[in-house]
């Protein structure tokens, strides 16, 4: 790679206004990086305190999706990608990561059920999802997508595109508008 390259990309990156990028195997340690660098990022930058917490919780749960749903059966599941970014009116929050085709049915299908609710819909979803929760084998109750879906208040976009046999790359996208609106 020449040095060269390395300005473009950052040029790319300040372009986009990406404040946050990390590509790479994710652990509960690495997480905690994450998340500590983009709070950093975010305090420097004076993001109001609601939005904030706003983007962080909703920073948790796609983090936390990755460590407990990312795929280990290949080289090629050992990497993924968490970014978060703005425009002028949204924080953006978008992961990447390899996942088992067997598991997208039910991703695809819980994803469509929280983005055809409204808000009355999804508080009454979370709530019936945590007094019904058992937890799953990958440990969590299922609450995470409806919990970003309640933070960021708006549909959530994601895409699953075939790497190899039955080993997809599973991209998430969540926006938070910058203007306040009352607290889920």
């Amino acid at each position: 790679m020449e040095v060269t390259s390395i300005r473009q990309f950052h040029q790319l990156m300040e372009s986009n206004k990406l404040i946050m990028l990390y590509e790479g195997e994710f652990t509960q340690e690495i997480t905690k990086g994450v998340l500590a660098m983009t709070e950093r990022n975010l305090d420097k930058d004076s993001v109001e305190a609601g939005i904030k917490k706003k983007i962080y919780n909703v920073m948790v749960e796609v983090l936390q999706n990755i460590c407990k749903h990312q795929a280990s059966s290949s080289d090629d599941a050992k990497t993924a990608v968490f970014m978060i970014g703005e425009d002028e009116e949204h924080f953006f929050v978008i992961s990447g990561n390899t996942i088992q085709q067997n598991k997208i049915a039910a991703i695809e299908e819980k994803l469509n059920l929280i983005n055809s609710k409204d808000k009355d819909g999804l508080k009454l979803l979370f709530r019936d999802l945590r007094l019904s929760a058992t937890i799953s084998e990958a440990g969590g109750a299922g609450l995470g997508f409806v919990d970003i879906a309640r933070k960021s208040e708006s549909k959530l976009k994601f895409q699953f595109d075939l790497i190899k046999d039955d080993l997809y790359y599973f991209i998430f996208l969540s926006t938070i508008s910058k203007h306040t609106s009352e607290n889920n």
